[in-house]
């Protein structure tokens, strides 16, 4: 089987962030990135998607988070590209729900070529501690620009949003897990009537 590995290094004068992934991982991960609450989120995509992740980011934090987060989310997007190379033999579509107590949310990808993120949250508060929950968006926009996805984000329910947060990126994980396990009825095929999940 082939490796199915990236390493992408991402650097301007906001910020300088270096992304290793392994598809075929385990779930276990490293981040340096300056923003806790972030690192959290990152890792239940490891550990739910089974991705090794390692991430280290150093961005103009003495502004705010926008930038980190933002570049964060490009950056593990190209390196999710690169690692995903032609995509044949992918599922290519993954899905999932997640609950945590009183909170659901609900993912759906595809691995597209086609960009497009359609995000539903409405965040009972603000802030989780220091973070400003409008962040995830801009995550999620930067990974699916650079990992040219298709994205559909859902919360259907929830109060805290901790929880709901943390439903999102475990759904996203798992969802991202499915669509990029590899069919084995479908051998070396790109999974597409066009025959190219390219633009």
């Amino acid at each position: 089987m082939v490796q199915r590995l990236a390493n992408v290094e991402r650097n301007t004068l906001e910020t300088q962030i270096k992304v290793e992934v392994n598809l075929d991982g385990t779930g276990q991960s490293s981040f340096d990135t300056g923003v806790p609450f972030l690192e959290h989120m990152l890792d239940q995509i490891a550990r739910h998607g089974l991705f090794d992740i390692n991430i280290v980011a150093k961005g103009d934090l003495h502004i705010d988070a926008h930038h980190t987060v933002e570049d964060t989310g490009i950056t593990l997007g190209q390196a999710f590209a690169k690692a995903v190379g032609d995509k044949k033999g992918l599922f290519r579509y993954g899905h999932a729900y997640v609950p945590l107590d009183e909170a659901l949310s609900r993912v759906v990808i595809d691995f597209s070529g086609r960009p497009g993120l359609d995000m539903n949250v409405k965040f009972t508060r603000a802030s989780i501690g220091q973070f400003d929950v409008e962040l995830f968006y801009e995550f999620f926009q930067g990974f699916v620009n650079h990992a040219q996805v298709t994205l559909h984000i859902d919360n259907l329910k929830g109060r805290n949003a901790h929880h709901q947060a943390e439903t999102i990126f475990k759904a996203f994980g798992r969802a991202m897990r499915m669509a990029l396990t590899v069919d084995e009825r479908m051998a070396d095929k790109i999974p597409s009537t066009k025959g190219s999940l390219v633009g």
